[in-house]
C-alpha cells in the first residue's frame, strides 16, 4: 500500500461517472485532488462533496491552450489520472465522421495533450505518476466500436510506449482497461453488457491498481480474459467469432 496522505493529484474527466467516483476514493485516502472537466457547475458540486482538500479547474481537453493553462495554474503535482472520455456506438456502415473524430480527439488526443503538459516537469524532477484509462475494447477491433475502440487502442499504446521509455526512472506509468461501467455513456448501448460494473466498483479497482507497482490492470478479470486471449487468435478465427 502506497502512502497517499498529502499527495496532490490532478483528475481529468472527474465531473461524472468513474472519474467522480475515483475523486471520492482518493479524497478519502488523504489525497489533495484537483478535478477538471468541462462542466464547472458539476465540478463545484463535486468539490463540495469531497471529504478532503480539493479544488477544481475547468478544462476542455480538446483545447491545447486550455490544457497547458490549467497545468500551469495547478502547478506541481504528484500524479495525474486521465479519465476523460466520450462515446457513441458506431458501425463502419454508419460512420459519422464528426462523432468519430470527437471520440479520438477527447479520448486519445486529449490524453496526449494532458501528458504533454505534465510529463516534462515530471521527467525533470525524476518523479511523478501518470495513470491512463484504456478499455477492453482497445485490445482488438470490435464491431460497432469504430471510433471508441480506436481511440482507446491509441491510449493503450501511448501508455505502453511511455512505460518503455520511462522504465528505470522516477516517473511511474500505469494503465487501466475497464469493461462496461454503468454511466451516461453506456446508457447509449442497446445490447446486453456482460459483467457491467457500478462506477464506485470500477473506481475501487482503479485505485487498488494505483496502490501496486504493476503496469496494467484489465477488469473485470474474467471478462477481460476474453479480450486478452483474443489477441492470440488468428484473424480468420477471430473475425468468425467477433464480426
Amino acid at each position: 500500500m502506497k502512502e497517499w496522505q498529502g499527495k496532490r493529484y490532478w483528475l481529468v474527466g472527474a465531473s461524472e461517472g468513474v472519474g467522480r467516483a475515483v475523486a471520492h476514493v482518493m479524497s478519502r485516502s488523504g489525497v489533495e485532488v484537483i478535478v477538471s472537466a468541462r462542466d464547472e457547475e458539476r465540478l463545484q458540486e463535486l468539490v463540495a462533496e469531497l471529504p478532503g482538500k480539493a479544488s477544481y479547474v475547468p478544462v476542455d481537453v480538446s483545447d491545447l491552450e486550455q490544457v497547458q493553462k490549467a497545468a500551469a495554474e495547478i502547478g506541481k503535482i504528484d500524479g495525474v489520472v486521465f479519465l476523460a472520455g466520450v462515446y457513441w456506438p458506431m458501425k463502419a456502415t454508419e460512420l459519422d465522421a464528426e462523432k468519430a473524430t470527437t471520440m479520438v480527439d477527447i479520448n486519445f488526443t486529449g490524453a496526449m495533450r494532458v501528458v504533454g503538459a505534465v510529463l516534462p516537469d515530471m521527467v525533470e524532477r525524476d518523479e511523478g505518476h501518470i495513470v491512463l484509462t484504456g478499455s477492453l475494447s482497445g485490445f482488438r477491433g470490435l464491431p460497432g466500436a469504430i471510433g471508441y475502440g480506436a481511440s482507446k487502442a491509441g491510449v493503450m499504446y501511448l501508455a505502453e510506449s511511455m512505460r518503455a521509455d520511462l522504465k528505470g526512472t522516477g516517473v511511474e506509468v500505469q494503465l487501466v482497461n475497464p469493461g462496461f461501467v454503468k454511466t451516461r455513456l453506456t446508457e447509449k448501448n442497446d445490447f446486453k453488457m456482460p459483467f457491467i460494473m457500478e462506477p464506485e466498483e470500477a473506481a475501487r479497482a482503479i485505485f487498488d491498481h494505483m496502490n501496486d507497482d504493476s503496469f496494467k490492470k484489465s477488469f473485470p478479470w474474467a471478462f477481460s480474459m476474453v479480450f486478452r486471449l483474443s489477441q492470440f487468435l488468428p484473424d480468420w478465427l477471430y473475425y468468425r467469432i467477433f464480426a
